[in-house]
């Protein structure tokens, strides 16, 4: 049997929930290296359908909401817009983790035509509320 000891456990949890952690991260900002071949993050989102409504929830930290457009493309919602660098000119950037420049998220749809019912930008993220027309 094999003892170890409490701390060293702990440690190696510790560890493993910040790797964890830095994957989620990397996993929903979506970053490319070159701005203008295209958007420079995709924002992380949630989907619920209840009945023949569809709810969409888009993390837009820091974002007017007259720099986002969204649209129906056929049979994907897409979300496009932009998050300009928050730092005033000539300051020194000492970190930065939220990102920003152009975003753009296509939104597959379940089956059917839909219509945005109801579109608002509140506490950092847009909520959209979808009806099924068919």
């Amino acid at each position: 049997m094999t003892f170890r000891k409490p701390s060293d456990t702990m440690w190696v949890d510790a560890v493993t929930l910040l790797e964890r952690a830095d994957r989620l991260h990397r996993q929903f900002f979506h970053l490319r290296p070159d701005p203008a071949s295209g958007p420079a993050w995709e924002p992380p989102i949630d989907v619920f359908e209840t009945g023949l409504h569809l709810h969409v929830q888009v993390a837009l930290p820091g974002v007017d909401p007259a720099h986002v457009k969204v649209v129906i493309d056929g049979d994907a919602l897409l979300v496009v817009g932009e998050r300009p660098l928050p730092a005033a000119p000539g300051s020194r950037i000492r970190r930065i983790e939220i990102p920003y420049g152009r975003f753009e998220r296509r939104i597959a749809l379940p089956a059917g035509q839909f219509e945005i019912r109801e579109s608002q930008l509140a506490n950092g993220c847009l909520q959209l509320d979808l009806l099924r027309l068919s």
